[in-house]
């Protein structure tokens, strides 16, 4: 399904080399790698009109094309998958990028498609993203878990590692808290621009890119969803993974 004869893009970018977790992409999750399992939640979304996978190794497009997906080979200097989905969106045609987590293979296909709505009723959104509700009190302090404040119109305000906003006095009303879960949806302009911007204070202090946005005065836009992620950045994470999935089979 395209809105309103947007071109979407699904772009999943996947690199090999992570310090903590090396040749993540290629881990087996019940006999199939990863981005295999990410890629075949994506392209069940209903608003992407291609799918692509873009990493520099050639150990994971290997993987990518037996599965029959297409993948796309970008520079080993990319500084982040932003930028790698960049040099996608400078070799393929189209409007909306939305840049979904190789490290995600429970993402829900219904989030992606989330994503692309703001784009219909509002054309000077040039970013979207993804929020949720947090969970426990736990996941409020993690720092692990990056939170956002966003104002009336659901536009972010800041995200942070550190538990935003401090509710002085008081216990963390966690409804009034919500988490941000890592997937963009990008138009072509406003993703060129975003890559092509020095790195910013406040994203090196907190090892945020998308503060890089914020610091430069663009738009973030946050679509409310009742999706909680579960994204892979250990084997311990791997291993939660593997039970819910083992979990769902049994229903």
């Amino acid at each position: 399904m395209k809105r309103n004869n947007l071109k979407i893009i699904g772009v999943i970018p996947a690199r090999l080399e992570s310090t903590r977790f090396p040749k993540k992409p290629l881990a087996l999750i019940d006999g199939k790698e990863m981005i295999v399992w990410v890629a075949r939640a994506a392209s069940k979304a209903k608003c992407l009109s291609k799918l692509i996978v873009a990493t520099d190794s050639e150990e994971i497009a290997s993987v990518v094309r037996r599965e029959g997906f297409d993948c796309c080979m970008t520079s080993v200097y990319c500084r982040s998958g932003s930028d790698r989905i960049c040099e996608v969106a400078m070799k393929t045609e189209g409007d909306i990028f939305i840049n979904i987590q190789g490290d995600e293979p429970l993402i829900e296909p219904a989030l992606i498609d989330s994503l692309a709505e703001p784009f219909d009723d509002s054309p000077e959104i040039g970013v979207a993203t993804a929020i949720t509700p947090i969970a426990s009190e736990a996941e409020f302090n993690d720092p692990g878990s990056v939170k956002v404040v966003i104002d009336k119109k659901q536009r972010a305000l800041y995200f942070s590692r550190a538990p935003i906003p401090h509710f002085r006095n008081r216990a963390p009303e966690l409804s009034k808290a919500y988490k941000h879960i890592g997937i963009y949806a990008y138009t072509r302009n406003a993703l060129i621009d975003f890559a092509n911007l020095a790195k910013t204070d406040y994203e090196e202090a907190e090892s945020l890119e998308q503060l890089r946005l914020l610091e430069n005065g663009y738009v973030i836009h946050c679509v409310k969803t009742a999706y909680s992620s579960k994204g892979v950045d250990t084997p311990a994470d791997l291993e939660e993974v593997v039970k819910i999935i083992n979990q769902k089979k049994k229903v």
